[in-house]
């Protein structure tokens, strides 16, 4: 007998996979964690029947959104990640000469899970350079300060995700970030919410001096075409100069290519930018 899993992305849209194997299932707090084990995509991980993560493509997202602002600011101490549970974003982070990285997510059963079930991308967690916070992200930025770098690595904007996609949420994140300091934050796919992405990056430009949206292709996430967008209280990623060599290896990130990718294709560009008059 076949076992296939779907996600579906909208009413209208969903991904499958062939299921090998069901690894782990669980009823956490705030939400249903899955694990199984596919042909092509290697092993996923799942919140709410949502694709968090496959073994085969995290690095996708995960080099993206850390290595563009951390090599954007080039002097970050001090990191901040909201979300991120499975620990990929921390791994990315760790690469970087920085001192202390705090971890911030809601539930300690996804941190818990990624330790067991994904060793490769958890593997950072148990730096000692890295604290997690088993806490609300929206309340937890509004009673700390200092960060050079606050990258947001949420779920969607469905259940406890929802605040973390809102412009007095990114007010607060510019307030909880140093005078030189960057926001990194996963926005959607132009492709399937145009309206939410556009949402997003006015909710982001209220907060900051310079919001620059930047892109990737995430195959297994919705629309495979997906959006970054980083702001920047002082720092004007478009006239930094960025050194091409780095003394890490990555798989999707490429230093050489950094400013092209705040190149905008004129579909993404029409949805969120204004018209000028």
């Amino acid at each position: 007998m076949e076992l296939w899993f779907s996600e579906y992305q909208t009413k209208n849209v969903k991904l499958s996979f062939r299921v090998k194997d069901l690894v782990y299932t669980k009823q956490s707090k705030y939400q249903y964690i899955s694990v199984f084990d596919t042909e092509d995509f290697g092993r996923v991980l799942m919140l709410d029947d949502t694709v968090m993560l496959t073994t085969r493509d995290e690095f996708m997202y995960h080099e993206m959104i850390s290595h563009v602002p951390l090599l954007t600011h080039q002097n970050a101490s001090k990191v901040l990640i909201i979300g991120g549970g499975d620990g990929g974003t921390v791994r990315e982070v760790l690469k970087h000469p920085v001192k202390e990285v705090h971890l911030v997510e809601i539930d300690e059963e996804v941190v818990e899970t990624s330790k067991k079930y994904f060793p490769t991308i958890s593997c950072g967690l148990s730096d000692e350079r890295v604290k997690i916070f088993y806490e609300d992200g929206i309340e937890f930025v509004k009673n700390h300060k200092g960060y050079d770098i606050v990258i947001i690595d949420s779920t969607d904007p469905v259940g406890p995700a929802v605040g973390l996609f809102s412009a007095q949420f990114y007010k607060d994140v510019s307030n909880a970030l140093s005078e030189d300091g960057i926001m990194a934050a996963q926005t959607e796919t132009p492709v399937l919410f145009p309206e939410l992405v556009k949402r997003i990056y006015d909710g982001i430009s209220s907060a900051f001096t310079f919001t620059n949206p930047y892109t990737a292709v995430v195959p297994t996430y919705p629309g495979a075409f997906w959006t970054f967008t980083m702001g920047s209280k002082s720092i004007d990623p478009l006239s930094r100069e960025i050194i091409p060599e780095t003394n890490f290896d990555t798989k999707y990130y490429n230093p050489k290519l950094h400013k092209a990718y705040f190149t905008l294709p004129p579909f993404l560009e029409d949805i969120i930018l204004p018209v000028e008059e």
